[in-house]
């Protein structure tokens, strides 16, 4: 018999009833140390003070009243977003894949409003995550999320990570768009080299085509700047948003230049909860919290100290572990045995973590982590590794 909630995930058997900071508390009583943040969403921990107060005033006064009207939130969020992006514009959602379905439909509309219908393909790249709605998991490419959902969206040319001269051989006159995360996340944290992202740049100008970047996951600061892109001074045209950004309220955004949402008139694109009075709330506070000064200095300092950990464990492990990559708080262990079971063995030590591709064990801590749970979340990883070798697994 099916079960009440739909059986669509392979769930571990825990659950929590409360959290505090970079800790869970489990219902049985148990403490975990939480390093995969809700798969980067809760940017700031659990239970954040300065969060937990601007929803709770946020609540006693307005939880919606829907994009009939103008939402004061949004105008500030926005405003705050445009100032320290590339952006001119921004679009309000609910999750990740829905500020990807508004890059999609942007690209296909700037490019007919530009007079050139015919342009509506997008190139992108294996290994790639960009969600789960029909659209996005075309984009994405990957056959298990395909498999059985055919036909599979038409629009989509993949080429490998990294490879410019298959990305240059694969543009046609058809072609709209190249999307690409600069950091991969679901594909094994893999950071696109700077050099990549710039070649994007030029190719996308001399082609007169859109980039996208995908920052769901690596973007708000994961990777010790508020945005990804960042740190290689290459912007984009559009930009999709989410995770890090509610701080684990549900929300999405998608950033434009004025030059890309061009065809984004009244009526082309909407939501109903996109964008609402709760949500608006503990977004700004998540930004006022990041933009303060220090912050993402000190995220890229724990970021480099984590980094620093990871490759001691590769030295130690030679039979466990290959190699440890990322940027900031985004970092992987490329593992020689099956990443889920050391995941499942950090269970035992009080430790979260988080898979992904390519055999990859993600390491996604709050961005608030201190050294010391560093260290600590470093020593319970050991410690699952060397239960691990000690049976011989």
């Amino acid at each position: 018999m099916i079960s009440a909630v739909m059986p669509t995930y392979a769930r571990a058997d825990l659950a929590f009833e409360r959290g505090e900071g970079c800790w869970l508390e489990s219902v049985d009583g148990r403490r975990y140390l939480d390093f995969g943040s809700g798969v980067a969403v809760n940017a700031l921990g659990h239970t954040h003070p300065r969060l937990v107060a601007a929803l709770t005033a946020q609540a006693q006064k307005l939880w919606h009243c829907s994009n009939l009207y103008r939402v004061p939130g949004q105008e500030r969020v926005a405003a705050r977003l445009v100032e320290a992006s590339f952006a001119d514009t921004a679009f309000f959602c609910n999750s990740g894949a829905e500020a990807m379905e508004c890059a999609i439909k942007m690209v296909r509309k700037y490019h007919d409003a530009s007079g050139t219908p015919e342009r509506y393909r997008c190139i992108t790249v294996e290994g790639a995550f960009h969600g789960r709605t029909l659209a996005t998991i075309a984009a994405g490419g990957q056959e298990k999320h395909l498999k059985g959902f055919d036909p599979v969206v038409d629009g989509f040319d993949q080429v490998p990570f990294g490879n410019m001269n298959a990305l240059r051989a694969a543009i046609t006159g058809q072609t709209a768009a190249i999307i690409v995360e600069p950091v991969q996340g679901e594909g094994g944290i893999r950071p696109a080299e700077t050099d990549y992202l710039k070649k994007l740049r030029l190719a996308a100008d001399e082609f007169g085509l859109l980039l996208v970047f995908d920052e769901v996951q690596c973007g708000m600061g994961r990777t010790g700047s508020l945005f990804a892109y960042q740190q290689a001074g290459v912007a984009p045209d559009i930009m999709a948003l989410a995770k890090g950004l509610g701080g684990g309220f549900p929300i999405g955004a998608c950033l434009a230049s004025e030059r890309a949402a061009q065809g984004m008139t009244a009526g082309t694109h909407g939501s109903t909860f996109g964008g609402n009075p709760l949500a608006m709330a503990v977004a700004e506070t998540v930004l006022d919290v990041m933009l303060e000064p220090g912050f993402l200095q000190e995220v890229a300092r724990k970021g480099a100290l984590l980094h620093d950990r990871l490759c001691l464990l590769v030295e130690r492990h030679p039979s466990s572990l290959l190699s440890a990559r990322g940027l900031g708080l985004m970092q992987g262990l490329v593992c020689k045995r099956p990443n889920g079971d050391i995941a499942e063995a950090c269970y035992a030590q009080g430790l979260l973590t988080v898979l992904a591709g390519d055999n990859v064990l993600r390491i996604l801590p709050p961005l608030i982590v201190t050294d010391e749970e560093i260290l600590e979340g470093s020593a319970k990883l050991e410690a699952a590794i060397a239960a691990l070798e000690s049976r011989g697994a």
